[in-house]
C-alpha cells in the first residue's frame, strides 16, 4: 500500500500526517516510528517508545486490546479512551493500517487524532453542508477576482440559476438591471464593493441590492447584503462570501413609511405649481418611475373649480420621470388604468381640483393595495393643500386688488413739493400687509405727509390700512398739529379696535398693532412738523449736506393708549428731500435697522441731483429683494418754498373801518399780480372774513393773500378768538347772515385752522376760472 504524502489529508479529514500522532510498528508489534505529534498527544518522547511493545503506549481503558500482531486487522475511525503518560485519559480517534506485506519490516501504522478536533472538524462539516443544502440565506463566494466561485442551494432557488451557471461569472453579467440603493453605495457596481471587501478585510454589512431575476424578470426583488473576506489559518486571502436574504416586503413597507414622512414637505409654499412639483418629488423615483399632475383651469388662478365632468379642461402642471428614462406624456383626461398605473383625482371639501397619475414600469413591481393606499393618502394630502394655496391665491389676490385700490394711484401734486412713491406687497406665502403711505394738500398751500404700518398680513391689515389712512386724511382736513393728529388718531384705534385683532380670529394673519408718522411742510415759513406713533424717523437729505435720520421722538404704537405724542419741528432747505418709509425697506436678515437706514442715506447722499422718480429707482434697484419678507412702502419728497413776490399780507386794526383799507391793499395786490379776473371774488371774499374777524373775533386781526402759482388764490384772516364760524342761510327778511354763504359759494374751497394764538379762515379761488365762478354764484 502506498504511503500517503505527509502534507496529503487522510480519509477526506482537513488532518495531515505531519499533524497526526503517528506510531509505526513492526511485524512483532515494537515500536519503531514515534512522531513529534504522537508526542504531543500521548506524553512519551520518541526515545521512551522506540523499541518497546506499542501495547505499553497504547492501553486503551476500556480493556480491548488495541492491536494483536497474530490477528492484524484494520481499524477506521474508532474513538477510544486512552491511558496517556502519567496515567492521563485521552479521548482519540484511532486509524490502524497495514503498511506492507507480511514479512517486512515495518507492517502497521496507528494514527491517533484528538477526539475533540475530529468532533470540531465533523460539526464544521455539517454546518458547511447545511449552509449549502438547507439554509434560507444566499451564500456566494467571489474569487480574488470578483468572479463567482460558489453559490449555495438557497441563491439557486431564488434565482432559478445552477451552480455551473453562476460559476466564473461577474454578477453584473447573471443579474445586468442589478443596482445597489443603499443611499451611501448608491450608483458604485458590485464588483466594486467586493474588491474592496477583499483587499481591505473591513465588511460592509446590510447593503440593499435590487434586481429582477431569471425566476422573475418582471418583478423586483431587494436583498440585504453582508460581504467578509475569507482566509486561510496563515492568513492567506481566498476570497469574500456574500449573505443575502430577501427583505422585499419590508423594505417596501419601510419606504411607504419614508414615502409618508417626506410628505410633509408637500404644500409649505401655499403655491399652486410648487405643491404639485412637491408631491411629483416625493413619489418619484422611490414609488413610481413617472407622475403627472393636471389641474383645473379656476384653480390655478384662485377660482371655485366647476363641477367635474368628462370633458373638463384641464392643464399639466409638472410631471417628472425617472433619470434616465425617457419621458412618457399621457393624455390629460380618460386615462386608463391598469396594474401598472394609478390615476388619482385631488379631491378636497367635495370639489375635485385635478387629477394625479402615477406610472411604474418593468420590471417594477406593479401597484398593489398597499401601494394604493398609499398614493391615495399622499395625494389626498396633496389636495388639501392645493385647496389651501387655491385660497390663498383668492386671497391674495383679493388683498392685493384691495391694498391697491386703497392706496392713492397717483398722489397730488401740490406745488410746493415734487413726490415719487413705491409700494411691493410681501414676497411668500405670508401675504398682502398693511403699508401705506399719503400725500394730502392742506391749507395755506402746506402738505401733509404720512406713512404707516400695519403689522400683519393678509386681508384684515389691508382693510385696517384702509381704514387708518382714510382716518388720517379725515383729522388733516381738520388742519391739525401733526402731535394732535396722532393723539386724535390713537382714541380712535383704541375705541374701533383699529390694528388689533379681532375676538375669535386666528393670529396668524391678523394685524396686531399699527404705527404712523404724519408731518406737515409748509413752504411760506419753510418749516416741517413730524410726530410719529412708533414709526422709524425720515431721512433727510440737504442740498450739499448728507442725509441723515431726523432726531424726532417717537411714541408708542397707536391703540395702546395714555401715553403723549411729540411734535418736533425743523427748518428745511430749498429742494431739500424727505425720505418717509416703512421697515420692509431697510431692515436685513439680521434685523439690523440701523444698517439699513445708513444704507438709504448713502443712497440720497449719492445721487442730489436726481429727481425723485430716478432716486426712487435706484433705492428699488439696490436694497428691495424680489423676495423681501416685508411690505415696503415709500415715499420721496422733494420740498420747495414760497416765493416773497407771491405773498402778501396786512395787520388790519379792530375798527370796521379798516375794511375798506383792508379791501384795497388787496386789489392792489392782484392788480400787481395780473389777477384782476378773480378782483370782485376776492374784493367780496376779503370784505367778509375781515368784517366777521373784527365784529367775532379778536385782535391781532391779519389779512394774507399767497398765490400758490397758477392753481389757486389764498386768502387768509386770521384773529386771536378760537371761536368758530358757522354756515347758515338767511332767510329773505333778514339783511345779514348771508356772509360766510356766499364765500362758500363763490370759493372753491374754505375752511378754518387753529392754533395756539386763535384761528384762521381760508379760502381758495381758482385762478383761470375765478371771473366765471364769481358771475354764476352772483346770478344765482
Amino acid at each position: 500500500m502506498t504511503t500517503p504524502s505527509a502534507r496529503e489529508p487522510l480519509l477526506g479529514t482537513p488532518f495531515s500526517l505531519a499533524t497526526m500522532a503517528t506510531a509505526v510498528l513492526d511485524q512483532r508489534g515494537i515500536v519503531i516510528g514515534w512522531n513529534t505529534a504522537a508526542e504531543k498527544l500521548y506524553g512519551h518522547t520518541a526515545d521512551d517508545a522506540l523499541g518497546k511493545p506499542a501495547r505499553k503506549f497504547f492501553v486503551p481503558i476500556d480493556g480491548r486490546p488495541l492491536f494483536d500482531p497474530d490477528s492484524p486487522a484494520e481499524s477506521w475511525g474508532e474513538t477510544r479512551t486512552m491511558r496517556g503518560r502519567g496515567g492521563s485519559l485521552v479521548r482519540t480517534v484511532l486509524y490502524v493500517l497495514q503498511l506492507g506485506p507480511k514479512g517486512a519490516n515495518a507492517a502497521w501504522a496507528i494514527i491517533s487524532i484528538a477526539a475533540d478536533q475530529m468532533e470540531r472538524w465533523a460539526t464544521d462539516q455539517a454546518i458547511l453542508a447545511g449552509l449549502f443544502t438547507q439554509a434560507p440565506i444566499a451564500l456566494t463566494v467571489y474569487g480574488p477576482d470578483s468572479r463567482v466561485n460558489w453559490v449555495n442551494n438557497a441563491l439557486e432557488g431564488q434565482t432559478g440559476l445552477a451552480l455551473h451557471e453562476w460559476a466564473g461569472r461577474y454578477i453584473q453579467d447573471i443579474l445586468p438591471e442589478g443596482e445597489i440603493i443603499s443611499p451611501e453605495l448608491r450608483g458604485r457596481r458590485l464588483e466594486s464593493v467586493i474588491e474592496q471587501v477583499f483587499r481591505t478585510g473591513e465588511p460592509v454589512v446590510d447593503l440593499h441590492y435590487r434586481s429582477p431575476t431569471p425566476a422573475g424578470p418582471t418583478h423586483q426583488r431587494v436583498w440585504s447584503c453582508s460581504y467578509f473576506r475569507l482566509q486561510d489559518a496563515e492568513g492567506h486571502c481566498l476570497g469574500v462570501c456574500e449573505s443575502a436574504f430577501t427583505i422585499t416586503e419590508r423594505y417596501e413597507t419601510q419606504r411607504r413609511l419614508t414615502l409618508l414622512s417626506r410628505s410633509s414637505s408637500i404644500g409649505g409654499t401655499l403655491d399652486v405649481t410648487r405643491t404639485s412639483e412637491e408631491l411629483v418629488a416625493v413619489v418619484v423615483p422611490d414609488f413610481a418611475d413617472a407622475a403627472w399632475v393636471d389641474l383645473a383651469e379656476p384653480v390655478l388662478t384662485g377660482e371655485e373649480p366647476a363641477p367635474w365632468h368628462a370633458s373638463q379642461q384641464l392643464r399639466r402642471v409638472t410631471q417628472g420621470n425617472t433619470p434616465g428614462q425617457a419621458a412618457a406624456t399621457p393624455p390629460l383626461v380618460n386615462l386608463p388604468a391598469g396594474d401598472q398605473q394609478l390615476v388619482l383625482p385631488l379631491k378636497a371639501g367635495g370639489a375635485t381640483l385635478g387629477l394625479v397619475t402615477l406610472l411604474r414600469s418593468p420590471p417594477r413591481a406593479p401597484f398593489n393595495d398597499a401601494d394604493r393606499a398609499l398614493a391615495e393618502e399622499l395625494v389626498a394630502h396633496t389636495a388639501v393643500c392645493l385647496d389651501n394655496a387655491r385660497r390663498y391665491a383668492h386671497e391674495h389676490a383679493t388683498a392685493l386688488l384691495l391694498q391697491h385700490s386703497l392706496l392713492p394711484q397717483e398722489p397730488p401734486e401740490p406745488t410746493a413739493v415734487e413726490t415719487a412713491h413705491y409700494y411691493a406687497p410681501t414676497a411668500g406665502p405670508t401675504g398682502v400687509g398693511g403699508d401705506w403711505y399719503d400725500v394730502i394738500p392742506l391749507s395755506g398751500a402746506r402738505v401733509g405727509l404720512a406713512v404707516g404700518d400695519v403689522v400683519g398680513h393678509g386681508l384684515h391689515a389691508a382693510v385696517t390700512m384702509g381704514r387708518l389712512r382714510t382716518t388720517v386724511r379725515a383729522l388733516a382736513a381738520l388742519d391739525l398739529a401733526p402731535d394732535e393728529l396722532l393723539t386724535r388718531l390713537d382714541d380712535l384705534v383704541g375705541q374701533a379696535g383699529m390694528g388689533t385683532q379681532s375676538a375669535g380670529e386666528s393670529s396668524a394673519d391678523q394685524a396686531v398693532c399699527a404705527r404712523c408718522l404724519y408731518a406737515v411742510y409748509d413752504p411760506v415759513s419753510r418749516r416741517c412738523s413730524v410726530a410719529s406713533a412708533g414709526h422709524l424717523p425720515p431721512v433727510l437729505a440737504a442740498p450739499d449736506e448728507p442725509a441723515i435720520p431726523l432726531d424726532i421722538p417717537v411714541g408708542p404704537p397707536l391703540g395702546i393708549g395714555g401715553l403723549p405724542f411729540e411734535c418736533a419741528e425743523f427748518d428745511i432747505a430749498e429742494n431739500s428731500m424727505l425720505a418717509l418709509f416703512t421697515d420692509g425697506l431697510v431692515v436685513d436678515t439680521q434685523h439690523d435697522f440701523d444698517a439699513g437706514v445708513a444704507g438709504l442715506c448713502r443712497i440720497l447722499s449719492r445721487y442730489p441731483e436726481l429727481s425723485p422718480a430716478d432716486v426712487r429707482d435706484r433705492i428699488v434697484e439696490s436694497k428691495i429683494p424680489a423676495d423681501a419678507q416685508d411690505d415696503v412702502a415709500l415715499l420721496l419728497v422733494r420740498v420747495h418754498s414760497l416765493a416773497d413776490d407771491n405773498m402778501a399780507s396786512w395787520r388790519v386794526d379792530p375798527d370796521p373801518a379798516q375794511v375798506a383799507r383792508a379791501r384795497a391793499s388787496a386789489m392792489v395786490q392782484l392788480a400787481r399780480w395780473d389777477l384782476s379776473a378773480v378782483s370782485f371774488v376776492v374784493e367780496l371774499i376779503v370784505s367778509e372774513l375781515v368784517t366777521n374777524a373784527i365784529r367775532y373775533g379778536s385782535p391781532p386781526v391779519h389779512l394774507r393773500l399767497l398765490r400758490d402759482q397758477d392753481r389757486a388764490l389764498i386768502c387768509e384772516v386770521s384773529d386771536g378768538s378760537h371761536t368758530s364760524p358757522h354756515l347758515q342761510r338767511a332767510r329773505l327778511d333778514e339783511e345779514g347772515g348771508r356772509g360766510l354763504f356766499l364765500v362758500a359759494q363763490l370759493t372753491d374751497q374754505w375752511g378754518t385752522r387753529y392754533t395756539r394764538e386763535g384761528k384762521t379762515i381760508w379760502t381758495e379761488v381758482p385762478i383761470r376760472l375765478g371771473d366765471v365762478v364769481g358771475g354764476d354764484a352772483l346770478s344765482a
